[in-house]
């Protein structure tokens, strides 16, 4: 077992701590990936030889370190690999790390659910359920022609073999600056759609600044909705996140916010009582090697050069010369305009 995975308990308005977090596992190993808003994942191989210790013994240093430093508890998953890893981690209950043994990680997944593994999705563990491939274990066991005809040659062959335990994935180091993140926290549980879609605006002008004063642009944009956590009555989940790649990179706020809106309302929120909204830019890159389509929109090009102004009086006058919101109207996907 040399591969941890680290969830740390971050409460909802503290998911920027997670840098900080990070610097903690790299005091252990340079092998570190992030695994945002609250995870990651540490090779802990030179670890062990040379502190001396198991990888089990050094996630229960890290869990004290954790709590003792910045007062947040962790769950921590270990195995051979990142993939056993990720899955002991849903597991792990508060103060013991859940290990999976090189020699049994078949066993260990035979009984979790497809949807248990990275990377399966809701549409993927439907579609195998329905011909009672509902288990691990059962899939590991199916025809591999079964599973490839099912959903497709490659994604087939990865499935059948990470359910017999076989990781060929590997620990990627990366750092929390290939992501930037902000956050738009409730007083109480907001039920108004349209307060909700004014924060996301806020959100993603602030995104858009951040990104415009490192040079960076974006390829992809997160949103996590924090809800008021109703998980004991079954109702209601406590968190829920959605991914788009956008058509381009970029760091333009207009942009971001029709994202933003787009993925908000996909996600159909009925009388959702909303505490924090998250937008998390990735797949950061410079800004001079991302190409940009013109669209000869007088509209777009007025927008973008209020964008340059708004941010030149930001370096000047400090963030809130400029407040969130007030740059340009961007439509939301069946909506009427929002300022």
């Amino acid at each position: 077992m040399t591969i941890l995975c680290v969830r740390f308990q971050l409460p909802p308005t503290h998911e920027a701590a997670l840098p900080e977090l990070l610097g903690l596992l790299e005091e252990f190993t340079p092998v570190v990936e992030a695994l945002p808003p609250d995870g990651a994942l540490a090779d802990l191989r030179g670890a062990e030889r040379y502190f001396g210790r198991g990888a089990v013994e050094l996630a229960s240093v890290i869990r004290v370190r954790a709590l003792a430093r910045y007062g947040v508890d962790c769950a921590i998953g270990a195995g051979p690999g990142p993939m056993p890893a990720r899955v002991a981690v849903r597991h792990a209950r508060p103060g013991v790390t859940c290990a999976v043994p090189e020699d049994a990680v078949a066993e260990f997944l035979a009984d979790k659910p497809v949807a248990a593994l990275p990377g399966v999705g809701a549409a993927t563990a439907r579609t195998l359920d329905d011909y009672g491939l509902d288990t691990l274990g059962r899939v590991a066991a199916a025809p591999l022609s079964t599973l490839q005809r099912l959903i497709g040659a490659r994604a087939g062959r990865e499935l059948r073999e990470k359910a017999r335990g076989i990781d060929r994935g590997r620990v990627v180091p990366n750092t929390v600056s290939r992501s930037l993140v902000t956050e738009r926290a409730f007083g109480t549980d907001e039920l108004d759609p349209d307060r909700h879609r004014r924060a996301l605006l806020s959100a993603a002008e602030e995104i858009g600044s951040r990104l415009r004063a490192v040079e960076k642009v974006c390829r992809t944009l997160t949103l996590t909705v924090r809800c008021a956590d109703l998980r004991s009555s079954g109702r209601t989940p406590a968190s829920t996140t959605r991914s788009r790649t956008l058509r381009e990179p970029t760091a333009h706020s207009a942009d971001l916010a029709r994202a933003a809106y787009g993925m908000y309302e996909a996600l159909g929120l009925q009388r959702a009582r909303v505490r924090v909204l998250a937008l998390r830019a990735e797949g950061l890159t410079p800004a001079d090697q991302a190409a940009h389509q013109l669209t000869f929109d007088p509209v777009d090009e007025k927008v973008r050069r209020v964008e340059e102004v708004a941010d030149r009086a930001r370096a000047k006058f400090g963030p809130r010369a400029v407040m969130p919101g007030t740059l340009a109207p961007v439509r939301a996907p069946g909506r009427p305009t929002a300022a």
